[in-house]
């Protein structure tokens, strides 16, 4: 059964800002009946939409970031064996083992490759944006790249709305994120899965902070279900496995999770989002977007130069020791000396009562236990 036939009988009426978003139908790569399901149920799988070799040239971008990895690892006696020869799928779990947290490093690295930026701003996703944001189109400064290896704890997600990263300046406009894995997505090897029709309310659920030994916030079950008015069941939870090839475009209010890798390889994927250039991005002054189309000028092409250098997981946790300069000196300066430290933390931190503390909200306090930002 598609998911245009499913039953939406439980969803909830679409809030007043939510409705706002949606308009009349853009022709462009998403169908009439694909464009209408990405605002009823907040999102839409787009099924053969990118080329193998457009994804083949990001990939081989991935792997000169992972070898560039690798030999920081072995130049400072972290790793004895850069396991050259494995594959694209497999490499990083062999390094992980080695040294426990390599997978996170690479998520922490939050310089944009050239080959993910040419993917990112190529003409195909940007005419699925501006079927669904307009004309003018931003990129987001928060783009993820996703090594998913097999059995970490660290890789895989829990529930939560994409704007509970985010400053609530933007939680009720639309920012849309592509989610694009590099290989066939499954249950066996964690694709994700959404709450169906969640955003509708337009609300934000309360949050925790944070998952287990991991700096992420994850919203209960509980919580979704009181907060949005939808059960939490096999009707309304989707399992969306993505094909290799294939977008998952969803908006930034529907609870979604990432589920376990089971399988022996790694999954990588990508989340790249856009939103409107003149709306508030969230991301709390840290960096701004990137313009990336002109309604005025269809020539424009985006200027990936400097704004591509600029790191934004740093901005993160630079924003972290400012605030905490004075309290944690020594952590401060152990942070900053560190290139091989796998904790992360980040202003998000700042936004839930932090229920559980470990090494990553160490970085936010350690005599108490809630830090909200003043």
């Amino acid at each position: 059964m598609s998911e245009i036939s499913m039953d939406r009988s439980y969803y909830p009426p679409l809030s007043k800002e939510i409705a706002s978003w949606q308009h009349n139908y853009i022709p462009g790569p998403l169908t009439q009946d694909e464009f209408y399901q990405f605002f009823e149920d907040g999102f839409v799988v787009k099924h053969n939409l990118l080329k193998q070799d457009q994804l083949q040239s990001t990939i081989h971008g991935i792997e000169r970031v992972v070898d560039e990895l690798a030999q920081e690892l072995y130049q400072a006696g972290k790793i004895q064996d850069l396991h050259e020869n494995d594959g694209f799928y497999q490499r990083l779990t062999a390094i992980d083992a080695q040294f426990p947290g390599a997978a996170v490093l690479l998520h922490k690295r939050g310089v944009l490759p050239q080959e993910i930026a040419s993917l990112w701003s190529n003409e195909t996703l940007l005419s699925v944006a501006q079927q669904l944001l307009g004309p003018d189109i931003a990129g987001h400064p928060v783009w993820n790249l996703r090594s998913k290896v097999p059995n970490q704890e660290q890789v895989t997600v829990p529930w939560h709305q994409d704007t509970a990263y985010l400053n609530k300046e933007c939680w009720n406009i639309l920012q849309v994120t592509a989610w694009i894995p590099l290989l066939d997505a499954n249950k066996e090897n964690g694709c994700l899965q959404l709450l169906r029709g969640g955003h509708r309310p337009g609300l934000t659920c309360q949050h925790n902070c944070c998952t287990g030994g991991t700096w992420y916030v994850e919203v209960p079950v509980e919580e979704m279900e009181k907060t949005l008015n939808i059960p939490v069941n096999e009707q309304t939870v989707v399992t969306c496995g993505v094909p290799f090839g294939s977008v998952l475009f969803l908006n930034n209010l529907i609870p979604h999770k990432s589920m376990e890798n089971y399988s022996k390889n790694i999954r990588w994927s990508l989340d790249l989002r856009w939103q409107k250039p003149n709306e508030p991005n969230g991301f709390y002054g840290l960096k701004d977007n990137i313009l990336m189309t002109k309604s005025d000028d269809k020539n424009f092409k985006p200027d990936w130069n400097e704004w591509s250098k600029i790191n934004r997981t740093k901005l993160e946790e630079a924003s972290v020791r400012e605030s905490i300069k004075n309290e944690i000196k020594e952590l401060k300066e152990q942070q900053e000396n560190d290139p091989f430290d796998t904790s992360i933390s980040g202003p998000w931190m700042h936004n839930w009562s932090i229920v559980h503390h470990n090494r990553h909200t160490a970085k936010l306090t350690t005599n108490s236990t809630s830090w909200h930002k003043s």
